[in-house]
């Protein structure tokens, strides 16, 4: 490993303190560093905060003439929320910086890059490249089109089972792999559920993890089956739940308590059956950069089906039901030969005691 190898390392641990905080921004890590000594370090903490770079350099104060600033992304160089980051990095008299990866956004994508060059500011470009576009890879998906980063989680028993028959299915893993669906449910800024699967578990779909960002709830309730005691109503303190409805709805009297008491979002659609690449696309335009899709079964095969998920999970624990009528956790198309079989990409594995969790990338 070269020296900056070494601190863009470093970097990138500081980036990832900032998990489920800053969607839909990136999660941005800087080091600055002189005479081989670390002087700061900083990332950025929190979705409308200071970047990872003034962060860093608020830290360095007069130590940061002539110093090297090592940076996950490239620093921004237009006004959004906060001021351009080139402008603080120039201001501090900073020699040289040390970028992972440029920026995808096309209000920087190498506009940082040329304002510190035309200062006199030395710039290395690609240093882990890979691991910093791995750590963003959803602001990569969401800054360019828009479109939401879609990851899909299911937990199924050795025979490809969801839930029994009667819907019972707490639990199937184990403690283990479902804190990692907590930590799913923070990385993530949505969660999407099925209106069965709502109406039958009644579930909160809330982080479980101690200071973590609980997550936008969407799901698709037509014709507003959906009771206003049940949590995803009822629990909407935050604002955070979203329900695709029936353009027949509009303005009946349950719509209207909706939105005006409980405050649910709404996505019309006027088609019998809506698309999910429409609904995911429609989602995006709350900002909501990427969503953890938790099933049911008929939801889970429509995303398989329409091949519309970027990655996943999908937990196996060692139980067996043994029951046809149990519901399983993919269904409704048919390949004719193997060949034909959707194949999973990518694949890694990792073990929560009994539990595996088999992970895939669908690029």
């Amino acid at each position: 490993m070269t020296i900056d190898e070494k601190y863009m390392a470093l970097a990138l641990e500081e980036a990832a303190k900032g998990l489920g905080k800053t969607n839909p921004n990136p999660m941005v890590g800087a080091l600055v560093v002189k005479n081989d000594e670390i002087i700061s370090a900083g990332f950025h903490e929190i979705y409308g905060s200071h970047h990872a770079e003034v962060n860093a350099l608020n830290k360095a104060g007069e130590k940061a003439q002539g110093a090297t600033i090592y940076v996950t992304l490239e620093p921004c160089s237009h006004h959004g929320k906060t001021p351009p980051c080139v402008d603080k990095i120039i201001q501090c008299g900073i020699k040289k910086c040390v970028v992972a990866t440029l920026d995808p956004n096309p209000l920087v994508a190498g506009r940082g890059i040329k304002i510190l060059q035309e200062a006199g500011i030395e710039v290395t470009i690609g240093v882990l490249e890979k691991e910093a576009k791995l750590l963003n890879e959803v602001f990569f998906q969401y800054i360019v089109d828009k479109n939401p980063y879609i990851f899909l989680k299911c937990a199924i028993t050795l025979d490809g089972k969801i839930a029994t028959k009667n819907f019972s299915s707490k639990w199937i893993t184990n403690s283990l792999a479902r804190e990692k669906v907590q930590y799913y449910r923070n990385k993530f800024m949505g969660i999407f559920v099925g209106t069965n699967t709502v109406l039958e578990d009644n579930p909160g779909l809330r982080c479980g993890l101690e200071n973590g960002q609980d997550p936008y709830r969407i799901t698709i309730d037509k014709n507003l089956k959906i009771p206003v005691t049940h949590k995803i109503i009822s629990h909407n303190q935050d604002e955070k739940t979203i329900f695709a409805v029936h353009s027949s709805m509009v303005n009946s009297e349950k719509y209207n308590l909706l939105k005006d008491k409980y405050k649910i979002k709404f996505i019309i659609f006027s088609q019998e059956k809506i698309s999910l690449e429409n609904l995911f696309r429609e989602v995006g335009k709350f900002s909501i950069d990427s969503i953890l899709v938790e099933g049911g079964c008929e939801i889970i095969s429509q995303v398989f089906e329409e091949n519309l998920f970027h990655g996943g999970e999908i937990f196996l624990a060692p139980k067996i039901l043994g029951d046809s009528n149990s519901i399983p956790f993919i269904s409704g198309f048919n390949r004719n030969s193997i060949e034909e079989a959707i194949n999973l990409k990518n694949i890694s594995y990792e073990i929560y005691g009994d539990n595996i969790g088999i992970k895939f990338k669908n690029k």
